[in-house]
C-alpha cells in the first residue's frame, strides 16, 4: 500500500474547536487534542450504542449497529504532534480511516487538518475494544462488520 493510500480511503470530518482548548500560547492544548480524536470518531462511526441520537448521520455506521449495551473501550491513544495545531475560531478537518479491524479489535488512524492551510498537524491512532458489561466479555467484531470497514482501511499514520 503507498504511504498515502490514507487520503483515498479516509472520511473527513469537521470538529468544532472551543475557546477553552486553547493554551496560553494560543495552541490546541495537547489534551483537548484528543477530546478533537474523540468527536471525529463519533462523527465517522456513530454514538455508543444506547448513549443517545446522533442528530448527524454517521458516515459509516458501525456503533449503532453494535448489540446494546455495548461499551466501545479506549484501549491505546498514540498521538505524534507535527507542527502546532494553532486555535482559530473555526472546525479543523479530521481524516480518520481504519488502520485494522481484528477479531475483537479495532484500530483507527487520525490526521487533524491545519484549518488555515490544510496541512497536517497531528497524526494518531486509537485502538478500541468493544466489552460487553452484561456478559464481561469482548465483543468480536462479525464478518460483516470487518465488510463495511474494508473500503476504509489504509495502513497506520505512523
Amino acid at each position: 500500500m503507498r504511504s498515502d493510500e490514507h487520503l483515498e480511503r479516509a472520511v473527513t470530518c469537521p470538529v468544532p474547536l472551543r475557546w477553552g482548548d486553547m493554551d496560553p500560547y494560543g495552541h490546541v492544548n495537547n489534551v483537548e487534542v484528543i477530546r478533537v480524536l474523540e468527536e471525529a470518531r463519533i462523527a465517522a462511526f456513530g454514538v455508543p450504542v444506547g448513549t443517545g441520537e446522533q442528530v448527524v448521520p454517521p458516515r459509516i455506521p458501525l456503533f449503532s449497529v453494535l448489540p446494546e449495551g455495548t461499551q466501545a473501550l479506549i484501549a491505546e491513544h498514540r498521538v505524534k504532534y507535527l507542527r502546532p495545531l494553532e486555535y482559530r475560531n473555526e472546525p479543523v478537518d479530521v481524516r480518520v480511516w481504519v488502520v485494522s479491524a481484528r477479531a475483537a479489535t479495532l484500530v483507527l488512524g487520525f490526521e487533524i487538518l491545519d484549518s488555515a492551510d490544510g496541512s497536517p498537524c497531528v497524526r494518531a491512532q486509537t485502538q478500541l475494544a468493544f466489552y460487553l458489561p452484561e456478559t464481561r466479555t469482548v465483543l468480536r467484531l462479525t464478518r460483516e462488520q470487518r465488510d463495511v470497514l474494508a473500503p476504509h482501511t489504509a495502513p497506520s499514520p505512523f
